[in-house]
């Protein structure tokens, strides 16, 4: 639980640099960096994409759920 409190807020944080922005703050990058996570699974899970069950595999899956998901919050905020 707490590593992947982690994993979400450094994925979250990454994601809001990555997407050239401020990111939304601490609490909201890591629910961001935890949907995020949820969604890159999802997805990778669709595609058939097998990254590894290690924390740089998990790390990576994070972030690019979260990079979409920020993605998604500034397509709908237009």
């Amino acid at each position: 639980m707490i590593w992947t409190i982690i994993i979400g807020g450094i994925a979250g944080w990454l994601a809001g640099k990555l997407m050239r922005g401020e990111g939304f703050g601490i609490i909201v990058d890591i629910i961001v960096g935890l949907v995020g996570g949820w969604l890159g699974g999802w997805l990778f899970g669709q595609l058939g994409i097998h990254i590894g069950n290690g924390l740089l595999g998990s790390l990576i899956v994070a972030l690019v759920g979260a990079i979409v998901l920020i993605w998604l919050i500034r397509l709908v905020k237009r």
